[in-house]
């Protein structure tokens, strides 16, 4: 069992930055890939980026690739989300996720390839 708890969300104005965190408990945490998606009101979630276990490397959605950076530190077990240049549009609420790693696998951006969520971090940006 893996838990997951975010935290850095909030209010900021457009164009402003906020970085999110994911702090993980319990199994190993560089046996997993990790990732963030989003969920706005009325919306189905979406991927948002991914980093593979050793952080060798990242995906991003095409409606966050160079404003957002996925970083991980597994030291600490923590993953990070650094927001640049945000935008209304990225309202929602932010969730960390956590994928197994499989043998020679790609980095995973579908919901159902994820095995543990964590409870979400609401981020709004104000016009």
């Amino acid at each position: 069992q893996v838990q997951l708890v975010e935290s850095g969300g909030g209010l900021v104005q457009a164009g402003g930055s906020l970085r999110l965190s994911c702090a993980a408990s319990g199994r190993t945490f560089s046996s997993y890939h990790m990732g963030w998606f989003r969920q706005a009101p009325g919306k189905e979630r979406e991927f948002v980026a991914a980093i593979r276990w050793s952080g060798g490397s990242t995906s991003y959605a095409d409606s966050v690739k160079g404003r957002f950076t996925i970083s991980r530190d597994n030291a600490k077990n923590t993953v990070y989300l650094q927001m640049n240049s945000l935008k209304p549009e990225d309202t929602a609420v932010y969730y960390c996720a956590a994928a197994l790693r499989r043998f020679m696998d790609d980095l995973p951006r579908s919901l159902t390839r994820y095995d543990y969520w964590g409870q979400g971090t609401q981020v709004t940006v104000s016009t």
